[in-house]
């Protein structure tokens, strides 16, 4: 067959249906170009254009947006130029584990200036810092008997160094919150808002949001406009609730997870990096990184992810 041959030019002047375009926008998400058109029976050609007409496979601009954190302002948290010490308390009767605990609330302060200064007085403390982590451990056992659990307190007692970097990373997560969200870090997001109204009626047991993923998927479907196009797109709101989880916890340990009906939007998400194809090696490359720099990466989905990304 010949270009100037009516049967050529009345083939290639065939359209394609509505039908036959949704079929393969909803294949190529999770197959590639190649299998796309043998399933549809459609040239490469044309369902690469399609593919890249249709939009639906670049970043989601509006789910983007959704998903950002508030830009860092100018904070108007003010730090005393010389920091006080905080009041040295008898809390074991033994001197120099009483002066390890008051070294612990100085750092835990999270003032690099303070922090330097009670790296200081530490060096003056004769006996091994080892040592006195025994000693420590041997009081809260023996005056919490019973409970197994007293004696974790001790753990980390002698790691002062380690306690100095948790604390300044603390400090500054703190800091970003504040200058990201003034006094409202602990209140709702528009993104944890909208999850809250999606998932709304549905009957979900406190931490089990994500158990029900049939339900769950079904609602976060219903909103289009808000789903990721690409797997880009989930690492990149999948770093949202990182962030988000980070900044709270530095304020408060105990209110950072933020409602059931977030929890279960991340894990969806999460899912579907089994699901969305990768668009090139690079994004293949990147799910795989954020994969092994995660502590997800011995979840039931991660092999599901790896099979997704080698084809």
């Amino acid at each position: 067959m010949k270009p100037g041959d009516s049967a050529f030019n009345l083939k290639a002047k065939q359209r394609v249906s509505d039908a036959q375009r949704q079929q393969v926008l909803s294949l190529r998400r999770r197959h590639s170009l190649r299998e796309v058109a043998e399933a549809t029976g459609l040239p490469l050609g044309t369902v690469k254009t399609l593919v890249s007409r249709s939009g639906a496979f670049r970043d989601n601009d509006q789910h983007r947006a959704l998903f950002t954190l508030p830009p860092i302002k100018a904070s108007q948290e003010t730090l005393p130029s010389v920091p006080e010490l905080p009041p040295q308390q008898r809390v074991t009767g033994d001197k120099e584990v009483d002066a390890v605990l008051w070294l612990h609330t100085i750092i835990c302060t999270g003032q690099a200036a303070l922090i330097e200064r009670a790296m200081e007085a530490s060096k003056k403390i004769k006996t091994p810092l080892d040592v006195l982590e025994k000693r420590y451990r041997t009081h809260l056992m023996t005056t919490n008997p019973g409970n197994a659990f007293a004696a974790l307190s001790s753990f980390g007692f002698a790691d002062l160094e380690a306690l100095a970097r948790r604390s300044i990373e603390q400090h500054q997560q703190r800091l970003e919150g504040v200058a990201r969200f003034g006094d409202t870090l602990m209140d709702g997001t528009d993104a944890e808002v909208f999850c809250i109204e999606a998932l709304r009626g549905m009957e979900i047991r406190e931490g089990e949001a994500f158990l029900d993923r049939k339900g769950v998927a079904a609602r976060f479907n219903d909103f289009p406009e808000l789903m990721p196009h690409t797997l880009t797109d989930c690492i990149y709101e999948l770093d949202y609730w990182h962030q988000l989880y980070w900044l709270r916890n530095a304020v408060d340990h105990y209110a950072s997870d933020g409602p059931v009906e977030s929890t279960a939007r991340d894990w969806f998400v999460f899912g579907l990096l089994a699901e969305i194809r990768p668009r090139d090696k690079a994004e293949a490359l990147a799910v795989f990184r954020y994969l092994r720099a995660s502590d997800r990466n011995g979840m039931e989905e991660a092999e599901a992810i790896l099979c997704n990304l080698i084809g």
